[in-house]
């Protein structure tokens, strides 16, 4: 590792017309009051009340997985995580919300805007709180989580909630049962109509066949917009799950057309961007060439970081890398060099 972080550029050139952390407290929040992506727009006028609340308009708002820094969320955990996301360039930084009850929202907000970011959040739903499962007990306990998120999101200003909101994040024995969809789509239309009275929207992450039986494509994820049939419901696409499961970069990019909203880039490995076989310059490539402006959020996990049990549930088995901050500097860079 040590070889690597030697021959790595660290240059920190602040990102065209996106206000840094650098500016003032006031041009901040001018700028986190400006707008949202070309899918989101249809929440900006209720978007303006938190000062971090949206990302800066006109150009992409680059974020991190604060699990590149921290494994929790006490406030020891937040502050390096929000300050490392701050200090690395970062726009926002992406909160894991598989226990919402976990986040304390009113610090997270003051953390926030102490270092002159915003937040996203995400999750993934539990075997039993599944609002895919033909059980209606169980689906009940999946929406009773999502919204439990949503309400977390909601006290740190946070306007996105994404990530696997549809079904559990396990391996299934079997496909998607039409009770089962009949449940999720129920369920996703309650949950943003939720999201919709507090100003955000919610996001659908595309996985691959060991993680869901529900969405494994960009096709999937727009067809279950269209049936949840909610303005504030978007795709969100990610590129080491697309690896997998796409035929191309650039035909999930198409297949998501004006629903894709978010997009997490990660490797093949989940180390280093650049050193795996992910076609990150095709996505980058497309997303470029479709006029994207949402959300990108860089994800990589390592069990140096990561706690063991959501390390077990990722399947992650190795120490891609041990320096967040080199790690988060490295894909900053490697992010804005080719799409920002």
């Amino acid at each position: 590792m040590s070889r690597i972080k030697q021959a790595r550029t660290r240059t920190r050139t602040p990102i065209g017309p996106l206000c840094r952390r650098r500016a003032c407290a006031c041009a901040r929040r001018a700028c986190a009051r400006g707008g949202a992506c070309r899918r989101i727009v249809v929440l900006a006028s209720s978007s303006s009340s938190s000062s971090q609340s949206s990302p800066p308009s006109k150009s992409a708002a680059v974020g991190v997985h604060a699990l590149v820094f921290s494994g929790s969320w006490s406030r020891d955990d937040a502050l390096k995580a929000i300050a490392g996301a701050a200090k690395a360039n970062y726009d926002f930084v992406e909160i894991p919300l598989l226990s919402p009850e976990a986040v304390d929202g009113p610090m997270t907000k003051d953390l926030l805007e102490e270092h002159g970011i915003f937040a996203t959040a995400s999750l993934g739903l539990a075997d039993d709180a599944d609002i895919s499962s033909e059980d209606n007990d169980v689906a009940r306990r999946g929406e009773e989580l999502l919204n439990a998120a949503v309400d977390t999101c909601a006290s740190f200003g946070g306007k996105v909630l994404c990530g696997v909101t549809y079904s559990s994040l396990r391996k299934y024995d079997k496909p998607l049962t039409a009770k089962g969809r009949d449940n999720c789509v129920q369920a996703l239309k309650n949950v943003a109509k939720r999201c919709s009275d507090n100003g955000m929207t919610l996001g659908l992450e595309v996985v691959n066949r060991y993680e869901t039986n529900v969405c494994n494509t960009a096709r999937d994820a727009a067809t279950l917009c269209d049936d949840v049939g909610a303005s504030n419901v978007f795709v969100h696409l990610d590129s080491y799950h697309m690896n997998i499961e796409e035929d191309s970069m650039e035909q999930a990019v198409l297949d998501a057309g004006d629903k894709l909203g978010y997009v997490h880039i990660g490797e093949a490995h989940r180390g280093y961007l650049g050193q795996g076989q992910c076609d990150l310059d095709g996505l980058f490539a497309s997303l470029k060439k479709s006029k994207y402006s949402g959300y990108v959020a860089f994800e990589s996990f390592s069990r140096a970081v990561v706690s063991d049990d959501l390390s077990n549930t990722l399947c992650v088995w190795r120490d891609m890398w041990e320096d967040s901050e080199d790690l988060a500097v490295s894909a900053r860079e490697y992010i804005r060099d080719r799409f920002v």
